[in-house]
């Protein structure tokens, strides 16, 4: 009785080993010939996380940690190599509009007038010299600051999905970059130079605080970059198939009133400036048309080949 005991045990042990060998083996041959149930469909290489072991909740928590401080780490280095510099940005960039020598007036063909900037509190010109470092570092990290989550999202994406994202990451970094230096060539001048000449009375005299200056110039170039992110938005919209061409074309004229008031919110309340804003704004929205345009003919496409 103990011995026929003692061979149903190691009949059993055996089995088990054998079952787990199999398992192993069917495992390992579904992800080296890809004919596995979670296998990437044809001329598509699948996502690194699958090729690796997958990855816990915390895991991924770190990665992103890390992430935060690669992009919080190119904005620090960024605004050190600003803060080297932080004079001539004060001089030339910062205060720049507030001269009438200013480039873009003689561009513009506006006769400016001097403004005349004051410190009324005790930490103006502190956070004025070193906010100007961190807004700079934030524009000149912002590469940076794209490329950090680009590594950290692209392990899971497949080769197709990472070309797509890989022109949006370029694109936003592009179209914000302009649409700061829109906002800082464009809007500022025609702002500063509206407010400076504004007047009630011969007898109250416009001197600006340098507190004031900073954050109005600063929301006038990160504004605009901001609206200048209107393509990159309708392709991420149209690439989840939320937003569509023929959905824009219907919806144009409502664009144009919505348009019209983000022009009046970003610039002083006069009609140039508006429409300095309000056509640049138009020109994407025309764009991002197109944009969704191929968009949804290359969504249509994937979406044919996976019924077929």
């Amino acid at each position: 009785m103990g011995l026929s005991r003692s061979l149903i045990v190691s009949a059993i042990k055996r089995t088990g080993r054998k079952a787990i060998g199999k398992a192993s083996l069917g495992h390992l041959g579904d992800g080296a010939s890809g004919t596995g149930d979670g296998a990437p469909p044809d001329g598509a290489e699948g996502p690194r996380g699958e090729q690796m072991a997958e990855m816990g909740f915390l895991d991924h928590l770190e990665e992103l940690r890390w992430t935060f401080f690669k992009a919080g780490g190119g904005v620090v280095a960024a605004a050190v190599v600003a803060a080297f510099f932080r004079k001539w940005i004060i001089d030339s960039v910062l205060l720049g509009p507030a001269k009438p020598s200013f480039f873009m007036y003689q561009l513009l063909g506006i006769e400016a007038q001097q403004l005349d900037l004051q410190n009324r509190t005790i930490t103006g010109q502190f956070f004025a010299d070193w906010g100007t470092v961190l807004a700079v570092g934030l524009v000149m990290g912002s590469p940076i600051v794209v490329y950090s989550f680009w590594k950290f999202i692209e392990p899971g994406l497949y080769s197709s999905e990472k070309k797509g994202l890989r022109f949006a990451a370029m694109f936003a970094t592009l179209f914000f970059m302009i649409g700061i230096a829109f906002g800082y060539c464009i809007i500022t001048p025609f702002a500063l130079q509206f407010f400076a000449n504004y007047s009630i009375s011969a007898q109250v005299v416009n001197d600006f605080d340098i507190t004031k200056y900073f954050s109005m110039v600063t929301w006038w170039s990160f504004g605009a970059g901001v609206l200048f992110e209107l393509p990159v938005i309708v392709y991420f919209l149209a690439r989840v198939g939320i937003l569509t061409d023929h959905a824009m074309r219907q919806y144009r004229r409502y664009a144009l009133i919505v348009i019209m008031i983000l022009a009046a919110f970003f610039t002083p309340p006069d009609p140039l400036s508006m429409i300095l804003v309000a056509v640049p704004l138009l020109g994407l929205y025309q764009m991002s048309i197109g944009i969704a345009r191929m968009v949804g003919k290359r969504r249509q496409r994937e979406i044919d080949r996976a019924l077929a």
